[in-house]
Formats: structure tokens, C-alpha cells, sequence
């Protein structure tokens, strides 16, 4: 069974405080964008759950990548066989776009159906809570407020989304959020972001901010540059996405001759944003 596991932007990401488990309360709008990963999954043959990747080359070892994470809960939880997985992987890694949690969420979703198992979507938000704090919010896969660690979800319908392109660029940088978080300084004040994304795009610029964008533009001077040039191409609305490192820039018509404006960065277009 194949699936096509995709990225997400963040709409505003507010950090408001730090929790006593030491992840921290945050703030945000995650929106399902058409950029894909390609996953299959299969029943095991030889008795082993196994992962193999092609694609963007993923650091670390196999056994810690999400789908089998998320295989491994699937198992302990309903005992299911074991799988081979095969994930082309294309959505980069450190870039604020979600990747790996959207990995993890649809090695759920196609395990579920793959073995009949008629979890709903409440259950396999649970389990997808467990991998990561944006993992839950590719079950549903719908434009959502995202409060506490990003897992209590909330839909929200941003109408104005449907008609725009959406341009994301990709300088040369991996940014953690281990990394991330050590820039920021939390912001209990309440931003209202989910009135905020509500009023015209073109608000947007001044009302709507992410928190990790400043201080990593203080060590990541590219960012704001990239931002800048964004804006001189005409985007309604740009900024950072999730922890960084790309930006998505939203427009109002397909931009000319994008990708050679970022001719060192990786660049991702779709018109008409609803998946």
C-alpha cells in the first residue's frame, strides 16, 4: 500500500510559555501544502519490521526513523504482523515543514487500513501524539489551530488559502528544534491568531508572527535576506515555517522565474492550496 505523506506550513507560531515537562505551550496554525514524501508498506515476509529510504539521505539509523516508530507503537498496541517499509524521501529534513511527523502520522493511517484494524481518527491522533507534537495533526490533514504542544488540534477553515500559491524556499541550512528553542524567549501575551488569520492576507504582515524567526535571523542572516526578496517578488504574506529552516511566501499569482531568484536554495511552488 502506498500512501504520499505531506508537508505542512505554520500560519503565526507563538512559544507562550515552558511546561513543567519542558516542552513548551505554543500557538499556531498548521496548513496541509502538496509538497509529498512517497511511503509504501507491506506485510514482512521474513517475520521483521524493516525500513528502507532513498531520496534525500536521512542521518541516524534506521531503527530511530518515525515510520518505524510508529510501526513499533502499531505493533505493541494491536499485535499486528510485521512490515517492510519504503520511504522516498523528499521533504527535507530541518526545515520546518513537518516531514518526519507527517511520516510518522501516515505509517499510522496505512497500517490502520492495511490491516483492517477501523481505528478512528480521535484513537490515531493518540498514538500519533506519542511520536511527536505535530504528528496528530496529519491524521485529520486539514488546516487546524494547534494550542499546548501542538497536538490539541482545532479546524478552522482560512478561505482565502484556496486561491493563493505558495512558494517555499529552502536555503542550505538544517535548523533542529532542539536549536531552535534555545533562541527563543516564550511570550505569554495572547495573539488571537485564530481571529488574526481570518482578516485580509495582506494584514497578515503586520499581525502575524512566528517567534523563532527573529532571533534565528540573528544567527541565520540568509533568512531575513530570503524574507526581503519574498516581499520584492510580490508575496502577500512570508515568513518562516514552524522551526525553520525554509520560508513560504503566499501569492496572490504564480510568481515569474522564482527558482531562479533562489538560485542556491531549494524552491516548491502549487498554485491553489487546498489538498
Amino acid at each position: 500500500m502506498i500512501c504520499f505523506p505531506n508537508a505542512k506550513i505554520n500560519l503565526g507560531l507563538r512559544i507562550l510559555n515552558r511546561r513543567e515537562d519542558g516542552f513548551h505551550n505554543i500557538e499556531t496554525v498548521f496548513v496541509p501544502v502538496g509538497f509529498r514524501d512517497i511511503l509504501e508498506i507491506v506485510p514482512s515476509s521474513d517475520h521483521t519490521t524493516s525500513i528502507k529510504m532513498s531520496g534525500i539521505a536521512i542521518d541516524g539509523s534506521p531503527d530511530n526513523n518515525l515510520c518505524m516508530k510508529a510501526a513499533a507503537l502499531m505493533r505493541l498496541y494491536y499485535n499486528i504482523p510485521d512490515v517492510k517499509m519504503h520511504l522516498h524521501k523528499i521533504i527535507p529534513m530541518g526545515a520546518g515543514l513537518g516531514g518526519g511527523s507527517a511520516d510518522a502520522a501516515f505509517t499510522i493511517i496505512t497500517i490502520n487500513k492495511l490491516f483492517n484494524l477501523d481505528l478512528d481518527a480521535t484513537r490515531m491522533k493518540q498514538i500519533a501524539a506519542e511520536l511527536g507534537s505535530d504528528c496528530a495533526f496529519f491524521i485529520d490533514n486539514t488546516t487546524s489551530l494547534g494550542s499546548q504542544k501542538g497536538e490539541v488540534l482545532e479546524a478552522i477553515n482560512v478561505e482565502a488559502l484556496d486561491a493563493l500559491t505558495v512558494v517555499i524556499v529552502k536555503p542550505d541550512l538544517h535548523i533542529s528544534t532542539a536549536e531552535a528553542y534555545q533562541h527563543v524567549v516564550p511570550n505569554p501575551l495572547p495573539s488571537n491568531l485564530k481571529e488574526l488569520v481570518l482578516e485580509p492576507v495582506t494584514r497578515w504582515k503586520e499581525t502575524i508572527v512566528n517567534d523563532f524567526e527573529k532571533p534565528l535571523a540573528l544567527s541565520y542572516p540568509e533568512i531575513e535576506k530570503i524574507k526581503q526578496r519574498l516581499y520584492n517578488k510580490g508575496a502577500l504574506y512570508a515568513s518562516l515555517s514552524g522551526s525553520g529552516s525554509a520560508l513560504f511566501a503566499l501569492f496572490d499569482a504564480e510568481p515569474d522565474d522564482i527558482a531562479t531568484e533562489f538560485p542556491d536554495c531549494f524552491v516548491w511552488k502549487e498554485q491553489n492550496m487546498a489538498i
